[in-house]
């Protein structure tokens, strides 16, 4: 087969790895630059140009669009779906997941556990809107944020009030979450291929850090999930319509809670942890998936 691989970066460990997969496995893969891509729009002839060259004859794309080019991204995706190539995550589905505040939503309406979460728009709703959650300490989260950046723990009512109003102030939509204390600064990622658990990790926050992101300084394991954390993960996944997620979970007192979704999970630190090859469970994935029929939204919307 012949797949497409969306990165901006051809050194990543996760673009090399999956590049490896696919030519161990016996595929041709091209790395290709997706913000470099323009579009030939026409009626029953959909084209992607890239270098001057149209991409023809791909059967798959594996899309690690970064969430700073989502736009642009998943509308290179989606001309790749109308084109009838097979992607590991549909351009809806990630633009889904990119959206903190619906991908809760949906989250929600499927009975999948959550933190409990408070939104809302005018300054003057800051006290119902604190104690909606369970008062301080609580959590702030920039809706636009990534990677850690823009989560803010207020130790106390004051300090949640203060960074709520400087938020807003800035225009800057924001969710308030309950502190999950329990889960001691750290959470699982799982990752789900094909509406299965294929690896799974326990990340630990540094000392005095509650966010457990590895490039935060965070450290890894291998973990053993519940039956129910790997519900909970594989539910999420197929709530957000993601067949390559990773599914950040707490564990709380009253169950696993999701805390995000990602549609471009990286490999290196769940490789290392697990040991598993990963980058070999999506290839093995588009082999027995790519096909037109198995895209399901087609581009839609």
């Amino acid at each position: 087969m012949k797949i497409a691989i969306l990165s901006r970066n051809s050194k990543l460990y996760s673009t090399q790895r999956l590049k490896e997969a696919c030519v161990q496995r016996g595929h041709e893969a091209r790395v290709i630059d997706y913000l470099r891509c323009y579009m030939d729009i026409t009626s029953h002839n959909p084209k992607l140009i890239y270098q001057g060259e149209p991409l023809d004859g791909y059967h798959a794309v594996i899309p690690r669009v970064g969430a700073s080019h989502t736009f642009y991204g998943t509308a290179v995706v989606r001309q790749f779906e109308m084109m009838s190539v097979f992607p590991t995550n549909e351009s809806t589905a990630i633009s889904r997941s990119r959206d903190k505040l619906r991908s809760l939503q949906l989250l929600s309406r499927d009975g999948i556990g959550l933190p409990v979460t408070g939104f809302a728009n005018s300054t003057k709703d800051i006290d119902g809107l604190i104690n909606l959650v369970g008062g301080a300490p609580l959590v702030i989260k920039l809706l636009e944020g990534t990677q850690g950046i823009g989560v803010i723990l207020a130790e106390t009512q004051k300090a949640a009030q203060a960074v709520i109003e400087a938020f807003r102030g800035l225009n800057a939509n924001i969710l308030v979450q309950e502190f999950i204390k329990e889960a001691g600064g750290s959470d699982m990622r799982c990752f789900v291929v094909g509406g299965k658990v294929i690896a799974a990790m326990k990340r630990q926050g540094p000392p005095g850090e509650f966010r457990s992101n590895l490039h935060r300084g965070g450290s890894s394991e291998k973990v053993k999930l519940t039956p129910e954390e790997r519900s909970t993960a594989v539910r999420s996944a197929k709530a957000m319509g993601l067949n390559v997620a990773g599914v950040d979970i707490l564990r709380s007192n009253h169950g696993p809670v999701v805390m995000e979704v990602n549609s471009s999970p990286g490999l290196e630190g769940i490789e290392a942890a697990t040991g598993i090859d990963v980058a070999g469970k999506i290839v093995e994935f588009i082999e027995k998936n790519a096909d037109a029929k198995n895209t399901r939204d087609k581009g839609k919307g």
